[in-house]
């Protein structure tokens, strides 16, 4: 049988697959040498439809042609028709700007780059009857393929040998395990829940599902910003939306009205325009961000998104699982305790009987690599039919040609029986083990929920240790105010008792999940409990959206296949690197090195990245306010715009630009408060409205006193100066040497340019009226700041007092 197509488009390039001899080859041996280099010259391999992230040529087109960059280019061309070649200042810093973003951004990529080449999804091969460990994008169609737990489908392919489960609702939604033996096809972006197979690939890269599916995996979707980059879209829109319109009006009013030349005309609406671009601001978001990304791959720490880490930084509930977490995730087998109808006259040793039952089992799981490891001993009794562990229905089982067996989870196992063993069960999982039942079967175990009875013949007791750096850890999440609820599918007084051991907050207040039957238990239970134990798959995803219905930022750490789905829908994942490609793939953040510990240093470098762009981008917005209402206010009085872009270009350099990428580096633990850009706007407006104040009183009793407009237009400058250190001092605290450092630093550099370079800057002398003015205002802008300061606060106290919190309150009644 032969195929060959044309791929359709793909990004920007088509994908040319040539003619080929599909085969089914022995499963034992694989394809062939040749077999493998024919599909490789004709295109079938197994390549992501979508690139993971931007290539170096898009990330220089994106810095380069953008809006603001655009409108950069029209002023320019505009100043050089009017000969205005002083003022093109402002072009070195654009230029600084899109290099730095350029630079900074394929700097990043590499590093995480190769980090995710790293730790991308691999896959054992066989290929001429040898075992390898290729990368996913590696594969060819016909390849045979070894699948077990926690492997997920990486293209469509066909069971050719063993039996698995698999989760299918990345696909189909439904978290329900099937059952796929040989002849049975695996859908790619599906996952292995238990069991092993050999399947042959049908249908990879394009033909498969497998690019949408990765990326449907992603809780944080393309397009889905953070609050803060959302703020920074947000503000970035409305003045682009804005500039034009007051250019043209006051360039209008200049020209037409004012009766102005057309060069001065141009001069003072380019100054103005470009004073209320805030054209570092998102580059030194992105900037931030990329700096904090690539200090986080230096720990260990890969984000699949820069921006999860603001979003990681603003969580105040952590959902976190036992094993792997809390624990370490190897575990072993404590002791084996006989049960009262276990007779050792008449039945073999029951070491041995458990020996046969795991001899059967893949280790494809921690407990059952425990219970291997352990169990040693065994007869030659051989299974007639085994039953994988379920994570659903929690019990594995082996079919001898005597008796049937059943190794799981007492409540599960054990069934309205249970309560006849509690207590004793009980006396074990209140010491923090983990209890499994060993019994026999009176039916036929098939991987579904047990109808018959089962006889306990023994307990196996088995241990997870408390990572040492645990209570450390949690302690920290205490003292930051984010809660911890603890999701195990384990006995809710082991997992309680292992939390309390962890130091966890409310570790005594558990709760069997297997006794929530309803949303509104559910959503009782997550604001009640701390510790929920036998939870299964679908309910993870369930607790998750119920906080996130009461208003938390919630976070998921898993390494399991049992917690992509909530992993999914959090508003912040983590995954463990050491746990499944599924879990990996489907995660914002991974921990490399498996080290719960360092989630305190992500939580840190996202309060760091977040606080200092809050604290520097008030710097931009005081610019920006000032720049937009001192535009309204010419374009109303008719006063032609005071100063020139050079100007306007020494004020942004030295009291914005340089100090803010020096502060959005320093260290910052603080507690993430309110809104982004509300925090931002009310930081910024007592200054913006200080320096309209200033400079509009300025101009109008310039103009009174028949002030020149070369000498009000450098006046003007020296007062932005003086407001812009002033709020640059306040940014500063608490002050420290380097803080201090960078104020003097940028005082002197701005001091050096009004004096050295007065021409380049368009600095003039002042005459000794207009100095006279300078000095009054200058001693009027710290009063005036300091008082704007108190009333726009006391506004907003005033605010959330009589309008926000009754609003509030309102709605909360409204939903009860």
């Amino acid at each position: 049988m032969k195929f060959g197509k044309k791929e359709k488009e793909t990004q920007e390039e088509e994908v040319v697959r040539g003619e080929i001899q599909r085969v089914v080859p022995d499963y034992r041996v694989g394809l062939n040498p040749e077999q493998i280099r024919i599909r490789e010259e004709n295109g079938w391999t197994n390549d992501e439809v979508a690139p993971p992230g931007l290539t170096t040529k898009e990330i220089v087109h994106n810095n380069i042609f953008t809006y603001f960059n655009l409108i950069f280019l029209i002023l320019a061309i505009l100043l050089c028709l009017v000969g205005s070649f002083r003022n093109l200042t402002f072009l070195p810093v654009i230029i600084c700007n899109t290099l730095i973003g350029i630079i900074q951004e394929i700097r990043s990529k590499k590093v995480l780059d190769r980090l995710t080449m790293l730790n991308a999804p691999h896959a054992e091969v066989i290929r001429g009857g040898v075992s390898l460990n290729l990368e996913a994008d590696q594969l060819v169609v016909d390849d045979i393929v070894v699948f077990r737990a926690g492997n997920q489908i990486c293209a469509d392919a066909v069971v050719e040998a063993g039996e698995v489960q698999v989760n299918e609702s990345l696909l189909t939604g439904e978290s329900d395990e099937i059952t796929k033996k040989r002849g049975d096809r695996l859908m790619s972006g599906s996952f292995v829940v238990s069991g092993s197979c050999h399947a042959r690939l049908d249908k990879v890269g394009a033909d498969s599902y497998i690019s949408q599916l990765t990326l449907e995996a992603k809780a944080m979707q393309q397009g889905e910003q953070s609050e803060m980059i959302r703020s920074l879209d947000k503000l970035v829109k409305m003045v682009g939306i804005a500039l034009i319109p007051i250019g043209i009006i006051l360039f209008v009013q200049s020209y037409f009205y004012n009766h102005d030349s057309f060069r001065q005309s141009i001069i003072s609406m380019v100054a103005a325009v470009i004073g209320m671009i805030p054209e570092g601001l998102y580059l030194l978001a992105s900037v931030a961000l990329a700096v904090s990304a690539m200090r986080l791959a230096s720990k260990k720490v890969l984000l699949h998104d820069m921006k999860s880490i603001e979003t990681l930084a603003r969580v105040n509930v952590l959902c976190v699982d036992k094993t792997g977490t809390i624990t370490e995730d190897s575990m072993c087998v404590s002791e084996v305790v006989k049960a009262k109808a276990y007779d050792e006259e008449k039945m073999q040793d029951l070491n041995r009987m458990i020996g046969d039952f795991v001899k059967g089992m893949d280790a494809d799981n921690s407990t059952m690599h425990a219970m291997q490891e352990h169990f040693t001993e065994h007869s030659d009794k051989v299974p007639e039919k085994v039953i994988p562990f379920s994570s659903t229905v929690k019990y594995s089982g082996v079919i001898f040609k005597d008796q049937a067996y059943v190794l799981g989870a007492p409540e599960f196992v054990l069934r309205e029986d249970y309560t006849k063993y509690q207590g004793r069960i009980e006396q074990y999982t209140s010491r923090g083990f983990r209890v499994l039942v060993f019994g026999s079967y009176d039916g036929e175990p098939d991987g579904k929920p047990l109808t018959g009875t089962v006889t306990p013949l023994g307990y196996v007791l088995l241990l997870n240790k408390v990572r040492e750096e645990a209570p450390a850890t949690f302690k920290y999440f205490a003292d930051q105010g984010v809660a911890i609820k603890v999701i195990s599918g384990d006995n809710p007084i082991t997992v309680s008792e292992t939390a309390k051991q962890a130091g966890i907050e409310g570790a005594e207040n558990y709760v069997d999940a297997g006794t929530l039957k309803t949303e509104e238990d559910i959503a009782l239970a997550v604001s009640k409990y701390t510790v929920f134990g036998r939870v299964i798959p679908e309910q993870k995803r369930q607790f998750v959206q119920a906080l996130k219905k009461q208003g938390m930022t919630v976070a998921m750490t898993g390494d399991g296949v049992n917690d992509v789905l909530a992993l999914k829908d959090a508003d912040c994942s983590v995954a463990m690197a050491s746990g499944s490609d599924a879990a990996v793939q489907a995660s914002q953040v991974v921990l490399l090195e498996s080290d719960f510990s360092r989630m305190p240093e992500v939580v840190l470098e996202g309060r760091r990245v977040v606080n200092n762009i809050q604290r520097s981008a008030s710097l931009f917005l005081v610019k920006n306010i000032f720049s937009f209402l001192l535009a309204i206010f010419s374009a109303v009085f008719m006063i032609t715009y005071p100063l020139e872009p050079s100007q306007v270009s020494l004020i942004s350099m030295y009291t914005i630009g340089i100090p803010a990428f020096f502060l959005a580096l320093q260290p910052n633990r603080d507690i993430i408060k309110g809104h982004f850009l509300t925090n931002v706007f009310l930081k910024a407006l007592p200054a913006g409205l200080t320096d309209v104040l200033a400079v509009g009183a300025l101009v109008v009793f310039g103009q009174t006193f028949g002030v020149a407009s070369k000498d009000i237009s450098t006046a003007a400058t020296m007062l932005l100066a003086i407001v812009g250190f002033m709020i640059l001092y306040r940014i500063c605290q608490p002050m420290n040497a380097l803080r201090m450092i960078v104020w003097i630093g940028c005082v002197i550099g701005l001091l050096g340019c009004s004096i050295f370079l007065p021409q380049l800057f368009a600095i003039t002398g002042m005459s000794r009226k207009c100095i006279m003015l300078f000095v009054v205002f200058s001693i009027a802008t710290e009063p005036v700041l300091r008082y704007l300061t108190k009333l726009i606060e006391w506004l907003r106290k005033q605010y959330i007092k009589f309008i926000k919190n009754p609003i509030k309150e309102f709605k909360g009644k409204a939903a009860d």
